[in-house]
Protein backbone atom coordinates (compact mmCIF):
# COMPACT_ATOMS: atom_id res chain seq x y z
CA UNK A 1 0.00 0.00 0.00
CA UNK A 2 0.86 3.40 -0.82
CA UNK A 3 1.25 6.44 1.57
CA UNK A 4 1.60 10.46 1.21
CA UNK A 5 4.69 10.57 2.47
CA UNK A 6 4.13 14.81 2.09
CA UNK A 7 0.92 14.61 3.52
CA UNK A 8 1.01 15.51 7.75
CA UNK A 9 -1.65 12.61 8.70
CA UNK A 10 0.36 9.93 7.17
CA UNK A 11 0.31 7.44 10.30
CA UNK A 12 3.15 5.34 8.34
CA UNK A 13 6.83 6.26 9.56
CA UNK A 14 8.69 8.81 6.46
CA UNK A 15 12.81 8.20 6.11
CA UNK A 16 13.35 11.18 8.46
CA UNK A 17 11.06 9.73 11.53
CA UNK A 18 13.14 6.56 11.01
CA UNK A 19 16.49 7.95 11.74
CA UNK A 20 15.31 9.73 14.55
CA UNK A 21 14.14 7.31 17.35
CA UNK A 22 15.01 9.42 20.06
CA UNK A 23 11.13 10.07 20.90
CA UNK A 24 10.38 6.59 21.40
CA UNK A 25 9.95 5.51 25.45
CA UNK A 26 12.57 2.52 26.30
CA UNK A 27 10.28 1.15 29.16
CA UNK A 28 6.58 0.79 30.30
CA UNK A 29 7.22 3.34 32.63
CA UNK A 30 8.35 5.68 30.22
CA UNK A 31 5.39 4.45 27.73
CA UNK A 32 2.34 7.32 28.34
CA UNK A 33 -1.28 6.19 27.72
CA UNK A 34 -2.18 1.86 26.58
CA UNK A 35 -2.95 1.77 30.12
CA UNK A 36 -5.01 -1.50 29.43
CA UNK A 37 -2.45 -2.91 27.01
CA UNK A 38 0.46 -2.18 29.84
CA UNK A 39 -0.94 -3.87 32.28
CA UNK A 40 -1.19 -7.07 30.64
CA UNK A 41 1.87 -6.85 29.06
CA UNK A 42 3.59 -5.79 32.62
CA UNK A 43 2.03 -9.21 34.47
CA UNK A 44 2.99 -11.26 31.48
CA UNK A 45 6.37 -9.88 31.82
CA UNK A 46 6.95 -10.20 35.95
CA UNK A 47 5.63 -14.13 35.54
CA UNK A 48 8.10 -14.75 32.48
CA UNK A 49 10.23 -13.18 34.88
CA UNK A 50 9.55 -15.60 37.81
CA UNK A 51 9.42 -18.69 35.59
CA UNK A 52 12.90 -17.85 34.42
CA UNK A 53 10.92 -18.59 30.67
CA UNK A 54 10.41 -16.40 27.74
CA UNK A 55 7.21 -14.68 26.93
CA UNK A 56 4.47 -16.21 25.08
CA UNK A 57 4.40 -15.06 21.64
CA UNK A 58 2.32 -11.88 21.30
CA UNK A 59 -0.17 -9.94 18.74
CA UNK A 60 0.04 -6.07 18.94
CA UNK A 61 -3.12 -5.19 16.75
CA UNK A 62 -4.40 -1.72 15.27
CA UNK A 63 -4.10 1.32 13.10
CA UNK A 64 -0.84 2.86 12.06
CA UNK A 65 1.23 5.22 14.48
CA UNK A 66 -0.10 3.76 17.64
CA UNK A 67 3.25 2.51 18.87
CA UNK A 68 3.28 -1.24 18.23
CA UNK A 69 7.19 -1.30 16.85
CA UNK A 70 7.52 0.77 20.02
CA UNK A 71 5.91 -1.31 22.06
CA UNK A 72 7.85 -4.58 21.21
CA UNK A 73 10.97 -2.74 21.82
CA UNK A 74 9.78 -1.75 25.46
CA UNK A 75 9.17 -5.28 26.12
CA UNK A 76 12.45 -6.37 24.59
CA UNK A 77 14.37 -3.49 27.13
CA UNK A 78 12.20 -4.65 30.09
CA UNK A 79 13.04 -8.24 29.55
CA UNK A 80 16.51 -7.07 28.72
CA UNK A 81 16.98 -9.78 25.38
CA UNK A 82 17.63 -8.56 22.19
CA UNK A 83 15.22 -8.45 19.14
CA UNK A 84 15.20 -9.48 15.30
CA UNK A 85 12.96 -6.49 13.59
CA UNK A 86 11.11 -7.38 10.06
CA UNK A 87 8.22 -7.38 7.72
CA UNK A 88 5.68 -9.41 6.46
CA UNK A 89 5.82 -7.95 3.03
CA UNK A 90 9.90 -8.36 2.87
CA UNK A 91 10.31 -12.13 3.90
CA UNK A 92 9.15 -13.94 0.11
CA UNK A 93 10.38 -16.93 0.67
CA UNK A 94 10.78 -19.60 3.48
CA UNK A 95 14.16 -19.21 3.22
CA UNK A 96 14.25 -15.61 4.20
CA UNK A 97 12.55 -16.62 7.58
CA UNK A 98 14.60 -19.61 8.02
CA UNK A 99 17.60 -17.60 8.23
CA UNK A 100 16.01 -15.32 10.66
CA UNK A 101 14.63 -17.86 12.82
CA UNK A 102 18.08 -20.46 13.15
CA UNK A 103 20.00 -17.37 14.47
CA UNK A 104 18.09 -16.19 17.22
CA UNK A 105 19.52 -16.78 20.58
CA UNK A 106 17.18 -18.32 23.78
CA UNK A 107 15.31 -15.83 25.05
CA UNK A 108 15.54 -14.01 22.04
CA UNK A 109 12.02 -11.45 20.45
CA UNK A 110 11.52 -11.63 16.65
CA UNK A 111 9.44 -8.73 16.11
CA UNK A 112 7.00 -9.09 12.47
CA UNK A 113 5.63 -5.55 11.61
CA UNK A 114 2.59 -6.16 9.24
CA UNK A 115 2.50 -9.88 10.24
CA UNK A 116 -1.01 -10.23 7.87
CA UNK A 117 1.13 -9.75 4.72
CA UNK A 118 3.49 -13.10 5.15
CA UNK A 119 3.44 -15.01 2.33
CA UNK A 120 1.56 -18.15 2.58
CA UNK A 121 4.27 -20.83 2.35
CA UNK A 122 6.36 -18.36 5.12
CA UNK A 123 3.78 -18.29 7.51
CA UNK A 124 3.67 -21.97 7.14
CA UNK A 125 7.16 -22.82 8.64
CA UNK A 126 6.42 -20.25 11.64
CA UNK A 127 3.74 -22.98 12.63
CA UNK A 128 6.27 -25.48 14.24
CA UNK A 129 8.69 -22.82 15.17
CA UNK A 130 6.05 -21.51 17.36
CA UNK A 131 4.51 -24.22 18.85
CA UNK A 132 7.40 -26.69 19.34
CA UNK A 133 10.69 -24.34 18.78
CA UNK A 134 11.35 -26.40 16.00
CA UNK A 135 11.95 -25.87 11.66
CA UNK A 136 11.15 -28.15 9.08
CA UNK A 137 13.57 -27.57 5.74
CA UNK A 138 13.17 -29.40 2.75
CA UNK A 139 16.39 -30.72 1.20
CA UNK A 140 16.76 -31.22 -2.02
CA UNK A 141 13.89 -31.49 -5.37
CA UNK A 142 12.02 -34.25 -6.88
CA UNK A 143 11.56 -37.45 -5.41
CA UNK A 144 14.76 -37.11 -3.33
CA UNK A 145 13.85 -34.37 -1.51
CA UNK A 146 13.42 -34.75 2.14
CA UNK A 147 12.29 -33.32 5.48
CA UNK A 148 14.78 -32.37 8.60
CA UNK A 149 13.83 -30.95 11.62
CA UNK A 150 15.98 -28.38 13.04
CA UNK A 151 16.07 -27.28 16.79
CA UNK A 152 15.53 -23.58 17.69
CA UNK A 153 16.17 -21.72 20.64
CA UNK A 154 13.36 -21.00 22.37
CA UNK A 155 12.46 -17.36 21.75
CA UNK A 156 9.16 -14.89 21.57
CA UNK A 157 7.45 -14.10 18.25
CA UNK A 158 5.89 -10.44 18.50
CA UNK A 159 3.60 -9.72 15.57
CA UNK A 160 2.04 -6.70 14.22
CA UNK A 161 -1.14 -5.85 12.30
CA UNK A 162 -3.57 -3.62 10.95
CA UNK A 163 -5.71 -5.96 9.97
CA UNK A 164 -5.92 -8.49 12.94
CA UNK A 165 -8.73 -10.16 10.47
CA UNK A 166 -6.68 -11.18 8.04
CA UNK A 167 -4.73 -12.81 10.52
CA UNK A 168 -4.85 -16.82 9.47
CA UNK A 169 -6.85 -18.63 11.94
CA UNK A 170 -3.63 -21.84 12.57
CA UNK A 171 -1.24 -18.55 12.61
CA UNK A 172 -3.68 -16.72 15.19
CA UNK A 173 -4.00 -19.53 17.35
CA UNK A 174 -0.51 -19.56 18.23
CA UNK A 175 -0.18 -16.41 19.72
CA UNK A 176 -0.83 -16.64 23.69
CA UNK A 177 -1.54 -13.01 24.15
CA UNK A 178 -3.46 -11.23 21.69
CA UNK A 179 -4.05 -7.17 22.28
CA UNK A 180 -5.40 -4.44 20.54
CA UNK A 181 -4.42 -1.12 20.48
CA UNK A 182 -6.54 1.45 20.55
CA UNK A 183 -6.75 5.82 19.17
CA UNK A 184 -5.00 7.94 22.32
CA UNK A 185 -7.16 10.44 24.28
CA UNK A 186 -6.21 13.76 23.75
CA UNK A 187 -4.64 14.33 27.80
CA UNK A 188 -2.42 11.31 27.28
CA UNK A 189 -1.10 12.91 23.25
CA UNK A 190 -0.95 16.23 25.84
CA UNK A 191 1.56 14.45 27.64
CA UNK A 192 3.47 12.81 25.14
CA UNK A 193 3.38 16.02 23.63
CA UNK A 194 5.25 17.59 26.78
CA UNK A 195 7.74 14.99 26.98
CA UNK A 196 8.63 15.21 23.15
CA UNK A 197 8.92 18.70 23.53
CA UNK A 198 10.98 18.31 26.20
CA UNK A 199 13.67 15.87 24.89
CA UNK A 200 13.31 18.56 21.62
CA UNK A 201 15.09 20.97 24.16
CA UNK A 202 11.71 23.47 23.55
CA UNK A 203 8.91 24.27 25.91
CA UNK A 204 5.05 24.34 25.48
CA UNK A 205 2.48 25.48 27.23
CA UNK A 206 -0.11 23.19 28.92
CA UNK A 207 -2.51 24.66 26.76
CA UNK A 208 -1.16 24.77 23.94
CA UNK A 209 -0.01 20.91 24.43
CA UNK A 210 -3.31 20.16 24.94
CA UNK A 211 -4.73 21.76 21.59
CA UNK A 212 -2.09 19.98 19.69
CA UNK A 213 -3.16 16.54 21.45
CA UNK A 214 -6.82 17.51 20.42
CA UNK A 215 -5.56 17.84 16.63
CA UNK A 216 -3.51 14.87 16.11
CA UNK A 217 -6.02 12.58 15.71
CA UNK A 218 -5.51 10.37 18.46
CA UNK A 219 -2.07 8.72 17.16
CA UNK A 220 1.18 10.02 18.85
CA UNK A 221 3.42 9.49 15.66
CA UNK A 222 1.06 12.13 14.10
CA UNK A 223 1.68 14.27 17.34
CA UNK A 224 5.38 14.17 17.17
CA UNK A 225 5.11 15.46 13.56
CA UNK A 226 2.88 18.12 14.23
CA UNK A 227 5.10 19.12 17.53
CA UNK A 228 7.81 19.37 15.26
CA UNK A 229 6.06 21.55 12.41
CA UNK A 230 5.16 24.24 15.67
CA UNK A 231 8.83 23.94 16.37
CA UNK A 232 9.56 25.15 13.07
CA UNK A 233 7.22 28.14 13.77
CA UNK A 234 8.61 29.48 16.70
CA UNK A 235 12.24 29.03 15.38
CA UNK A 236 11.50 31.29 12.34
CA UNK A 237 10.09 33.90 15.24
CA UNK A 238 13.31 32.79 17.49
CA UNK A 239 10.94 32.05 20.23
CA UNK A 240 12.09 28.98 22.34
CA UNK A 241 7.99 28.53 23.80
CA UNK A 242 5.39 27.17 22.49
CA UNK A 243 2.05 29.22 23.22
CA UNK A 244 -1.32 28.50 21.71
CA UNK A 245 -1.58 31.07 18.88
CA UNK A 246 1.72 29.19 17.36
CA UNK A 247 -0.44 26.30 17.20
CA UNK A 248 -3.11 28.07 15.78
CA UNK A 249 -1.12 29.48 13.27
CA UNK A 250 0.65 26.05 12.36
CA UNK A 251 -3.01 24.26 11.75
CA UNK A 252 -4.36 27.11 9.71
CA UNK A 253 -0.70 26.54 7.50
CA UNK A 254 -1.55 23.00 7.28
CA UNK A 255 -5.55 23.64 6.82
CA UNK A 256 -6.23 21.33 10.04
CA UNK A 257 -9.46 22.23 11.46
CA UNK A 258 -10.21 22.13 14.89
CA UNK A 259 -11.77 18.04 14.73
CA UNK A 260 -8.52 17.56 13.30
CA UNK A 261 -9.49 16.82 9.60
CA UNK A 262 -7.32 17.86 6.91
CA UNK A 263 -7.78 18.57 3.41
CA UNK A 264 -8.02 15.00 2.10
CA UNK A 265 -10.27 13.83 5.02
CA UNK A 266 -12.81 16.80 4.08
CA UNK A 267 -12.33 16.03 0.10
CA UNK A 268 -13.27 12.17 1.02
CA UNK A 269 -16.76 13.59 3.06
CA UNK A 270 -17.18 16.02 0.20
CA UNK A 271 -17.20 13.10 -2.62
CA UNK A 272 -19.70 10.66 -0.26
CA UNK A 273 -21.80 13.95 0.22
CA UNK A 274 -21.76 15.45 -3.41
CA UNK A 275 -20.72 13.02 -6.03
CA UNK A 276 -22.84 9.85 -4.49
CA UNK A 277 -25.39 12.12 -2.00
CA UNK A 278 -24.40 10.99 0.79
CA UNK A 279 -23.78 7.50 -0.21
CA UNK A 280 -24.36 4.72 0.72
CA UNK A 281 -20.80 3.78 -2.00
CA UNK A 282 -18.58 1.39 -2.26
CA UNK A 283 -15.06 1.94 -1.02
CA UNK A 284 -13.94 0.97 -4.60
CA UNK A 285 -15.70 3.43 -6.08
CA UNK A 286 -15.06 6.05 -3.39
CA UNK A 287 -11.49 5.13 -4.48
CA UNK A 288 -11.73 5.72 -7.87
CA UNK A 289 -13.61 8.70 -7.56
CA UNK A 290 -10.61 10.08 -5.60
CA UNK A 291 -7.81 8.28 -6.88
CA UNK A 292 -6.49 6.51 -4.19
CA UNK A 293 -5.97 2.86 -3.73
CA UNK A 294 -9.61 1.58 -1.91
CA UNK A 295 -6.97 0.20 1.15
CA UNK A 296 -5.89 3.55 1.47
CA UNK A 297 -8.98 4.39 2.62
CA UNK A 298 -9.93 1.77 4.96
CA UNK A 299 -6.28 1.54 7.18
CA UNK A 300 -5.51 5.41 7.35
CA UNK A 301 -8.16 7.67 6.50
CA UNK A 302 -11.47 5.86 7.44
CA UNK A 303 -10.74 4.69 10.94
CA UNK A 304 -10.66 8.39 12.58
CA UNK A 305 -13.79 9.54 10.47
CA UNK A 306 -15.36 6.57 11.88
CA UNK A 307 -14.28 6.76 15.29
CA UNK A 308 -15.43 10.47 15.35
CA UNK A 309 -19.06 9.91 13.42
CA UNK A 310 -18.63 11.70 10.30
CA UNK A 311 -19.48 8.16 7.83
CA UNK A 312 -20.89 4.82 9.48
CA UNK A 313 -20.17 1.82 7.37
CA UNK A 314 -23.41 -0.39 6.40
CA UNK A 315 -23.14 -3.41 4.36
CA UNK A 316 -24.02 -1.58 1.07
CA UNK A 317 -21.15 1.42 1.24
CA UNK A 318 -20.04 4.42 3.53
CA UNK A 319 -22.73 7.08 4.45
CA UNK A 320 -21.94 10.22 5.44
CA UNK A 321 -23.44 11.89 8.61
CA UNK A 322 -25.09 14.41 9.45
CA UNK A 323 -21.94 15.65 11.73
CA UNK A 324 -20.06 15.54 7.89
CA UNK A 325 -22.53 17.97 6.45
CA UNK A 326 -22.49 20.38 9.17
CA UNK A 327 -18.54 20.50 8.91
CA UNK A 328 -18.91 21.31 5.39
CA UNK A 329 -21.97 23.53 5.95
CA UNK A 330 -24.00 21.60 3.20
CA UNK A 331 -28.03 20.75 3.22
CA UNK A 332 -30.13 18.49 1.42
CA UNK A 333 -33.35 18.42 -0.45
CA UNK A 334 -35.87 16.17 -0.13
CA UNK A 335 -34.87 15.04 -3.49
CA UNK A 336 -31.38 14.70 -2.17
CA UNK A 337 -29.93 17.60 -4.19
CA UNK A 338 -26.93 19.07 -2.56
CA UNK A 339 -26.11 22.22 -2.39
CA UNK A 340 -23.72 24.81 -0.19
CA UNK A 341 -25.28 26.98 2.79
CA UNK A 342 -26.39 30.17 1.67
CA UNK A 343 -26.45 29.55 -2.17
Amino acid sequence: MQFDEDRIFNPEEVKDEVANISLRPKFLNEYIGQNSVKKKIDVAIKAAKIRKDHLDHIVLAGPPGLGKTTMANVIANEMKSNIQITSGPVLERAGDLAAILTNLNSGDILFIDEIHRLNRSVEEILYSAMEDFQLDIMIGKGPSARSIRVDLQPFTLIGATTRLGLLAGPLRSRFGIILEMDFYEANDLKEIIKRSANLLDISINEDAALVLGERSRGTPRIANRLLKRVRDIIQVKSKSNIDIEDVEETMELFEIDHFGLDDMDRKILKTIIINYKGGPVGINALGSSLGIESDSISEVYEPYLLQNGFIIRSHRGRIATQKAYDLLNVKEDEDKNISIWGD
